[in-house]
């Protein structure tokens, strides 16, 4: 199988564009954009995310007990690239305070999931986790979205 085809393939699903992070044992915000959130069931409430084995922020999502996701707006593209990319100081930008559960949340964000660790499984080159969902909010924005390597906006409904 042809991995750049494959990755090509899977690009052509849109996803929305999401900020997890979580607090590390010296108390350092730590954070990365994330694509792979889904949800998962609403009774309990669980959702899920991967992130890559390989990622330097392993080990701190591995030790946490708690972490957020963070529904990213149109608006918000450069927190997006900024999360993405080796920037030292992620936090810097964007309107971060400790949410209620011990995780960064984002204000102005579509929508925010403050979350225990449920399980987390390996799968192939990433880690999964699954979280329950201690507390939510969710706003009017339109979200950003992902789709074959670039932003998108959304678009009038069906």
């Amino acid at each position: 199988m042809d991995p750049r085809r494959l990755r090509t393939a899977l690009g052509r699903f849109t996803t929305g564009i999401t900020i997890v992070s979580c607090v590390d044992d010296a108390g350092a915000y730590v954070g990365l954009t994330v694509n792979s959130f889904n949800s998962v069931s609403l009774d309990p409430p669980l959702v899920l995310w991967s992130l890559r084995r390989e990622s330097p922020n392993l080990g701190a999502f591995e030790a946490a007990s708690r972490f957020s996701v963070n529904v990213l707006t149109e608006a918000q593209i450069g927190l997006s690239r900024r999360f993405a990319s080796a920037h030292a100081h992620r936090f810097s930008e964007g309107d971060w305070t400790l949410g209620t559960h011990g995780a960064p949340v984002l204000k102005d964000g579509a929508a925010v999931f403050e979350c225990a660790f449920h399980a987390r499984h390996d799968a192939g080159d990433h880690r999964l986790y699954l979280g329950r969902v201690l507390a939510f909010s969710e706003s009017a924005r339109a979200p950003l979205l992902y789709r074959s390597g670039h932003y998108h906006r959304l678009g009038e409904a069906l």
